[in-house]
């Protein structure tokens, strides 16, 4: 098997062609510039928000229709969401100007910032009460594994090589806290699994296809309805330090009076229970509130441990 941290940096471009050519269910997704992408300031024709999967694509599709709609009725543009495959090919979308608005988890905002100056935070989800959250790893709930030191030779899943709750915290975690090199997480565990998204990385779990998942936190909730012991059936061994929540970031290329009535449109939902219910279906958000970059240097911080093997050029 490849190097794991490495793989993440020399496949960027190959999961780009995958995330911005297709979506899961072979629809064509970000194969071409964003109507109205137009010179740095001018007003779009249109504007597209991008999401990741954190559970079925079409489903998030689906739910985020209304979102869109009113983002449209209330900005005087016409909006649309488009479901990415993956974390990069969101990053790639932003960067070459096929999404205004992107919905990037803390990673990802990361790797956009570094690659593509022009993505730009300006708000943050927040759950249950707090603007960050930890991953955590979960196991079977017979399963004889206790702590992460006992995860040696097993099979991890995870959503993405660019989650942040998925792989990039949990990683960090093995170097910095059991002495796992930056470059042997490959081979600490027997092997790894990409899922796609959270729930997949839990359902992969259950039906016997990997020992542990690392995960959002409690990222069981979200499998319930087709997994109703899942909370029963699935234990967590243990947690990360905490993370920035989820961005909503936009290009600021875009006139600087566009953003700022993106970014008012979207704290006035934390006074609208309907577009929180959309947000909390699609990504468990309770509330929208105002995000610097600066709040994300931690996850910098992290990332840079890995600087020696990962490379986004």
């Amino acid at each position: 098997m490849k190097k794991m941290l490495y793989f993440l940096g020399v496949s960027m471009l190959v999961f780009v062609l995958a995330a911005c050519g297709t979506s899961d269910d072979g629809d064509t997704a970000g194969s071409g510039e964003a109507d109205g992408a137009d010179e740095a300031g001018e007003m779009p024709s249109e504007l597209i928000m991008g999401f990741v999967p954190s559970s079925e694509s079409d489903q998030i599709a689906d739910t985020v229709e209304p979102l869109a709609e009113r983002l449209s009725e209330e900005l005087g543009i016409p909006v649309s969401g488009q479901v990415m495959t993956n974390y990069t090919g969101l990053v790639e979308a932003m960067g070459n100007d096929q999404v205004h608005i992107g919905f990037i988890p803390a990673f990802g905002y990361v790797l956009a910032t570094d690659r593509y100056p022009q993505v730009e935070v300006i708000l943050k989800s927040v759950r249950n009460g707090s603007g960050t959250y930890r991953a955590q790893y979960t196991v079977l709930a017979d399963s004889d594994i206790e702590s992460i030191e006992d995860l040696e030779g097993k099979v991890w899943v995870y959503s993405d090589l660019a989650s942040t709750s998925g792989y990039l915290f949990p990683a960090a975690q093995l170097v910095t806290e059991y002495d796992v090199p930056a470059d042997g997480i490959d081979s600490f565990f027997g092997n790894q699994i990409q899922a796609g998204s959270h729930d997949n990385a839990l359902i992969t779990v259950l039906e016997g296809g990997a020992d542990v998942a690392t995960t959002f936190e409690d990222a069981r909730e979200i499998i319930e309805g087709d997994y109703p012991e899942a909370m029963e059936d699935l234990r967590v061994i243990g947690y990360t330090e905490e993370i920035p929540n989820d961005t909503i970031s936009v290009l600021n290329t875009l006139p600087q009076e566009l953003i700022d009535q993106i970014r008012d449109v979207f704290l006035s939902f934390n006074e609208d229970e309907d577009m929180i219910k959309i947000l909390n279906d699609v990504y468990r958000w309770d509330a929208i509130e105002e995000a610097s970059d600066d709040e994300y240097d931690i996850v910098r911080e992290t990332y840079e441990l890995f600087s020696d093997q990962v490379s986004l050029d």
